[in-house]
C-alpha cells in the first residue's frame, strides 16, 4: 500500500491509515512524505522505519518484484 502525502495533508491520519491498513492484512506499506523529505515504511510486527530523502524503495520479500527510484 502506498500513500502519498500532499501539502495540505496533515501527517497523523495517514499515519492512522498506515496503522489500518496492516490491521487489514498489508503487508508493506509506504507513506510518502515529499514535504519532509521522507518515507515512513510499515512492516508486520516491526516498529516504523523512517528513511531520510531515499534513492530507492524496495517491495523487499513481500513483492520482490516491485522497486520504485
Amino acid at each position: 500500500m502506498v500513500e502519498l502525502r500532499s501539502g495540505s495533508d496533515a501527517l497523523k491520519p495517514l499515519q492512522n491509515k498506515m496503522k489500518e491498513y496492516q490491521e487489514n492484512g498489508a503487508k508493506l506499506c509506504w507513506l510518502i512524505d515529499l514535504k519532509n523529505k521522507q518515507v515512513e515504511i510499515y512492516r508486520p510486527d516491526q516498529e516504523v522505519e523512517i528513511q531520510e530523502n531515499p534513492t530507492t524503495l524496495s517491495g523487499e520479500i513481500f513483492y520482490p518484484d516491485l522497486s520504485r527510484i
